[in-house]
């Protein structure tokens, strides 16, 4: 006797129960749009420091790059391809002193790790 009783209740509240519609209207200052382009031109072309820790054949690098996210969890890293090999690098410092003490510490597992500067300031 519960059942359809229950039943019966639920759904004639769900013939009742309707979603609410509504609309929603963001206003902004128009010049927030043209700051963020500016944003992020600036940003586009500045570049990053960056620790190459190894590079080789595809799989070596792959292996290599497992063990830098063991090593230094947390921290930003990937495979690129620059002809003809695979180059492991991790990290992206915009400040040289962070990307030196951060050298430095990799250094200590990787001694054969270099440095790489921004494109931007190294023409």
């Amino acid at each position: 006797m519960r059942t359809p009783v229950f039943t019966l209740f639920f759904m004639c509240i769900a013939v009742y129960i309707h979603a609410q519609e509504g609309v929603v209207t963001i206003e902004q200052d128009p010049r927030i749009e043209q700051l963020v382009k500016v944003y992020n031109r600036v940003n586009s072309n500045k570049g990053f420091y960056q620790i190459q820790v190894g590079f080789g054949s595809y799989e070596k690098a792959q292996n290599l790059k497992s063990q830098v996210d063991i090593d230094f969890p947390g921290w930003y890293s990937k495979i690129e391809f620059q002809e003809p090999t695979y180059r492991v690098r991790l990290g992206k410092f915009q400040d040289p002193l962070e990307a030196e003490r951060r050298f430095i510490e990799v250094r200590k597992k990787y001694p054969s790790a270099m440095l790489l500067k921004p494109e931007s300031d190294s023409k």
